[in-house]
């Protein structure tokens, strides 16, 4: 039976039921256990940040029905979307907890990552940072309130959820850190606000640590989405609004198309189980053999020549040196 923390409030759809709660429909059907073409989680224990739409709701309920026994998270429990999540899980199946995490409170975080660490026993098997959050408008109007609440959340969040899991990965040596960036972690559009400098952050900072954790038996997976229609830039107008109204008019008036396409509910048509399936497939890979980077997405991906020609480069440069091993190992993956 399935373990949660509290008594569901609505009734349990399917997985891929309609979920108005991501703000999409998906085709209907059953919730079912893992199938001979899908990859088997069976055993995995997986933490996921941002549950309360997007990636991080569809792919909590996923895993579950891949076998994994799941930890999703989201701020600001109780709410809705917490029943709703509840409501989408199978009651046969393996155990599944909401807990609550804020990522821009270090007490919230250790909290939540001790809780899951005691109820699974032990250490994590996986980690999924994907909570996160976007502005629109351009660089100039991005004042130091916009920008601290986006590094703290899209940065320096990933990095308190894997500084807590870390310690009792490192000691079971295995474990996946896994870290949504996005195709703007590379490639960047005007207007899109400090939205890009987040994920450029991240990009980096996954890179290092996937080096470091080499000796530790620890895989570090940065996924990078393309465009799709899930609530991020929906919710992003809820901090990009406010941010418009505190801007003076000479500013506002310097980029007036930039600023007329500053609110922005898009992502396209494309369909947003595509990235945790992907995550899925990477968490079912043998450790060490994980890529490094993952793009995902249907169409387009401007973001391949950079991966290709940055792990080039870490090679050419560090290749000879103390860390050449540690670089070569990581960059090696496919």
């Amino acid at each position: 039976m399935a373990e949660k923390t509290s008594p569901p409030s609505l009734n349990r759809r399917q997985l891929l039921g309609a979920t108005a709660a991501t703000g999409f429909a998906l085709a209907a059907g059953p919730a079912t256990a893992a199938s001979d073409d899908q990859p088997d989680l069976t055993g995995k224990s997986i933490l996921i940040t941002g549950c309360s739409s997007g990636f991080g709701y569809l792919g909590a309920i996923y895993y579950q029905t891949l076998g994994a026994r799941v930890f999703a998270t989201m701020r600001n429990m109780p709410r809705k979307q917490a029943d709703e999540l509840y409501g989408e899980t199978m009651a046969e199946g393996p155990a599944f907890d909401i807990l609550e995490l804020d990522v821009l409170s270090d007490e919230s975080v250790a909290a939540a990552v001790a809780e899951a660490e005691r109820l699974n026993g032990g250490a994590l098997d996986v980690v999924i940072n994907n909570a996160g959050i976007g502005t629109g408008a351009p660089v100039e109007l991005q004042d130091i309130e916009t920008m601290r609440l986006l590094f703290e959340t899209n940065v320096m969040g990933y990095q308190r959820v894997a500084r807590a899991a870390l310690p009792k990965m490192r000691a079971q040596k295995s474990g996946l850190i896994v870290n949504v960036s996005s195709q703007l972690g590379r490639v960047m559009v005007p207007g899109m606000g400090l939205y890009s400098s987040t994920k450029f952050a991240v990009e980096s900072m996954s890179e290092q640590m996937a080096y470091e954790l080499v000796p530790h038996g620890v895989d570090v997976t940065i996924v990078q989405p393309g465009g799709f229609p899930t609530k991020i830039w929906e919710n992003g107008n809820r901090y990009t609004a406010p941010m418009l109204e505190r801007a003076d008019d000479e500013r506002k008036a310097a980029y007036p198309e930039l600023v007329a396409g500053a609110l922005r509910n898009g992502g396209g048509s494309t369909d947003p189980m595509d990235v945790p399936r992907a995550i899925a497939g990477v968490i079912a890979m043998a450790s060490g053999k994980r890529p490094l980077r993952l793009p995902v997405h249907p169409g387009g991906k401007p973001q391949l020549a950079i991966n290709d020609v940055s792990a080039k480069t870490q090679v050419a440069m560090l290749g000879s040196s103390p860390f050449g091993p540690w670089v070569k190992d990581v960059n090696g993956r496919t």
